[in-house]
């Protein structure tokens, strides 16, 4: 596992989207920002079941995920990893602390019905920076 490097670790309790790029079922990118946590290991993101995303990293766990710093935007952190786990979302519990991270609501208002959330652990395996 990649280490961050500690003058990048505020970068990672900020409010700043994570951009996360996955590989396409014909090998096209996809990228798109996301809320993100920091669990001091893996980074963590939330998805629904039936988005592109989840098929993704079902099928190819590699990610590349970017995060630009909010008050430099010359600053920034690039993770490479992979998908270690894809966790089910019980009650809702981590989108909705994510809603109040990102937003201050404790329920993450754009919940449909249906909708099946799962959380994203990526693990670090390379790690770059500039700024």
């Amino acid at each position: 596992m990649a280490a961050i490097p500690e003058n990048y670790g505020d970068l990672l309790k900020t409010t700043a989207l994570a951009h996360v790029a996955t590989i396409g079922p014909k090998g096209e990118p996809q990228s798109n920002p996301v809320w993100f946590d920091w669990d001091g290991e893996h980074l963590l993101f939330s998805q629904t079941k039936n988005r592109q995303k989840y098929h993704n990293v079902q099928r190819e766990p590699r990610v590349a995920i970017s995060i630009v710093d909010p008050e430099n935007p010359y600053r920034y952190l690039e993770i490479r990893g992979k998908v270690v786990s894809i966790d089910e979302d019980q009650n809702n519990k981590f989108i909705n602390s994510m809603a109040k991270k990102y937003i201050n609501q404790d329920v993450y208002p754009w919940h449909q019905p249906g909708d099946e959330r799962v959380v994203v652990v990526v693990e670090p395996e390379r790690v770059t920076k500039m700024g």
